[in-house]
């Protein structure tokens, strides 16, 4: 089965449609599948619901399918960093689900691993907990949250093989990972393409049997960093 394309709209050629729901890795601007998302918006797809820990920023990641109004609903923990995420929200233009963190990264693991559904004690008694069913477990409420499997996942790791077997490098190994397993297609893009076997099989974080299309950033492509944090430097 030939799974490399040659770009990020080959890649997904065939797989997008209006209503679909779609997982995008990545935390703020790490790891993000940046590439794919531009291939999205190009396509002019529409009424999406996005799965995602956040939006991105303005006009950047995630941020771009918000500005072209493609995102009908995002299911988030975090919404922060983009203005025109926050302004949507607030005029009542963009659904939004909004989750715990810890609840949104279990909901999608809970979907890789076929698990409809899973009780937690996050979110009880707040309006979080609101339209949800709820159990009690040795003395203590819980609620019931539904575990999530998306149409599309978009993924960005740091080097996969023609086989799809992927390593993320450092940060970026945030909800890609789990987001690989919890789609009916997942779709990678890589800065690294190697053959099968270049990769050590004790440092692949995604199986190959997961991805069923990958393909390789462009060269020049650039990782921006949402916020830079650096130490002052000392006096001379």
């Amino acid at each position: 089965m030939r799974k490399v394309y040659p770009d990020a709209t080959a890649a997904l050629a065939g797989l997008l449609r209006d209503g679909m729901t779609i997982h995008a890795g990545g935390f703020g601007l790490c790891g993000i599948p940046a590439v794919l998302i531009e291939a999205v918006k190009e396509s002019g797809v529409k009424d999406l619901t996005v799965v995602s820990n956040n939006c991105g920023i303005d006009d950047v990641g995630l941020g771009k399918l918000l500005r072209t109004r493609q995102i009908r609903k995002m299911i988030a923990s975090y919404v922060g960093e983009n203005a025109e995420f926050a302004r949507q929200f607030l005029a009542g233009e963009l659904e939004i689900e909004f989750n715990p963190q810890g609840t949104l990264a279990e909901r999608i693991r809970a979907g890789g691993a076929g698990i409809p559904a899973f009780y937690t004690r996050t979110g009880v008694g707040t309006k979080v907990a609101e339209g949800k069913p709820t159990a009690e477990f040795d003395g203590e409420t819980f609620i019931m949250e539904r575990g999530i499997v998306a149409d599309v996942a978009l993924v960005h790791a740091w080097m996969g093989d023609h086989e799809g077997n992927l390593m993320y490098r450092r940060t970026a190994r945030n909800f890609n990972p789990m987001m690989a397993t919890a789609a009916k297609v997942t779709v990678a893009q890589v800065e690294h393409l190697v053959a099968p076997g270049e990769i050590d099989p004790d440092h692949i974080h995604t199986p190959g049997i997961y991805v069923k299309r990958i393909m390789a950033c462009p060269a020049g492509y650039e990782k921006l960093i949402e916020n830079r944090t650096i130490r002052p430097r000392e006096a001379a």
